[in-house]
């Protein structure tokens, strides 16, 4: 058994400063330890050393100017010593989509030269089976003057340990807190250091498992929600096929005690969601066909919105159509994998088209939008201007958009906003003791209609 003695985590470094990153540091600075953010990005780093924030989350803002000011966090561009080192880097998948792992063995490598006995290491990027054992032999050729637990167990001088986030963005400040957590460590000790450190804020629970299992639970949490996502496309497409009300359907049907469909959109985004399964494929392809399938049913969503705006436009005349919405979720600027991006990509591609762009939470279009004579304004304005209105992203502020505004232009609703939901009748209800949220398209007065 190591000799050495766990004293308590006074500082805590945290790997990348994204959208997991930077929230993780600013709930360890509020819960009083001394965090140090790093990032290879020199202007995310000297923007956070001003209390200023590069993303967009609720009430993140007023908590890094505070925990900055007090001299809670400090950001840097290279990794300086601490007690535990947290791993926040992105794991994208390649061209032919297989898992990408070289932002964390980056990482991995970078806070090697600072590693010190006692210090706990707690990768939380989402990875393929396998990742954190491979990070730990990566620091053991490293550091040949220390031991790491994937060789040593309990008597490394290192601590590894794979505990993933569970958080929704525009909540990620609450549910960093409130949600549960799994904990893989590579030893016995390493899982116990890491309920330690995350014991500091988390109010769930801490549920203690092997490495590779953390990590294929984080795939699996992903992979059922791409699976469910994808029913309800399908349902979609099923129900454009006999003319019927998808949104009326999947309304009634979740009124069955044990069926709650989601919601079908123009496709799947943001960095877990639509990337994840494909690690699970990758690892075992010979027995995800359901996985398989459901991402093909997603990824094909932006091309089968294309056409049905395809469908709307008169042949020989130059029309324009506006796109509401670039993120790949409401209420939030995070345009990772979003498919309203891809859609207007595919757009710009068909001749006689004019196109207009509102995304009311960034400030210019995405990289891969430049270039291609897409203009970018408000949504008032796309609406006013065009002949056919794609609603991309059910944002807050395109649902207090007054149907007057529309007119007579032709629509392409992917989201339900304005055809389904804002039909909904606040004062009608079902009477009755199982009563849920009324049905919008008539008004149920007693038991017997």
């Amino acid at each position: 058994m190591s000799e050495i003695t766990n004293t308590a985590i006074k500082t805590v470094s945290v790997i990348g400063l994204g959208y997991i990153g930077l929230p993780t540091c600013a709930i360890f600075a509020r819960s009083d330890l001394n965090v140090i953010g790093v990032d290879v990005n020199v202007s995310v780093v000297e923007k956070i050393n001003r209390g200023e924030v590069h993303i967009v989350e609720p009430d993140l803002d007023g908590l890094i100017q505070k925990v900055v000011s007090t001299g809670k966090l400090r950001a840097f561009t290279t990794p300086q010593p601490a007690d535990a080192f947290v791993i926040a880097v992105p794991t994208p998948i390649t061209a032919d989509r297989k898992p990408d792992i070289s932002y964390v063995m980056e990482a991995t490598r970078s806070i090697a030269p600072v590693l010190k006995a006692g210090d706990l290491v707690v990768l939380e990027s989402t990875s393929p089976v396998g990742t954190t054992r491979k990070m730990s032999a990566l620091l053991a050729e490293a550091r040949p003057d220390l031991t790491f637990p994937h060789s040593h167990g309990d008597d490394a001088d290192v601590m590894v340990a794979y505990s993933p986030e569970r958080v929704l963005p525009g909540k990620v400040l609450i549910e960093l807190i409130n949600n549960d957590r799994s904990v893989g460590g590579l030893s016995k000790r390493s899982s116990a250091r890491t309920v330690e450190l995350y014991s500091t804020f988390v109010a769930g629970d801490l549920f203690i498992t092997s490495a590779e299992s953390a990590e294929l639970v984080k795939l699996t949490e992903n992979a059922f929600r791409d699976t469910n996502i994808a029913f309800a496309n399908e349902l979609a497409a099923v129900c454009q096929d006999l003319s019927l009300n998808v949104w009326e359907v999947i309304d009634l049907s979740n009124r069955h005690p044990r069926v709650n469909i989601l919601q079908p959109g123009p496709g799947v985004g943001g960095h877990c969601i639509a990337v994840d399964p494909y690690f699970i494929i990758d690892a075992a392809p010979d027995n995800t066909r359901l996985m398989s399938t459901a991402r093909l049913i997603n990824s094909d969503r932006p091309h089968a919105v294309v056409r049905d705006i395809q469908a709307l436009l008169e042949p020989g005349r130059i029309q324009t159509v506006a796109c509401l919405g670039l993120s790949f979720k409401p209420n939030i600027d995070d345009l990772r994998e979003s498919p309203a991006v891809e859609v207007v990509k595919l757009l710009a591609d068909i001749p006689n088209l004019r196109l207009l762009a509102a995304e009311p939470h960034t400030n210019a279009l995405p990289r891969e939008l430049e270039g291609l004579g897409i203009r970018f304004t408000d949504a008032l304005t796309a609406i006013d201007k065009a002949d056919i209105v794609v609603l991309l992203v059910d944002h807050r502020q395109f649902a207090l958009i007054d149907s007057e505004a529309l007119g007579d232009k032709k629509l392409v609703d992917t989201r339900g906003l304005w055809t389904w939901r804002k039909a909904r009748r606040p004062d009608a209800r079902i009477e009755g003791p199982r009563s849920r949220q009324p049905h919008p398209l008539r008004r149920i007065t007693d038991r017997a209609a």
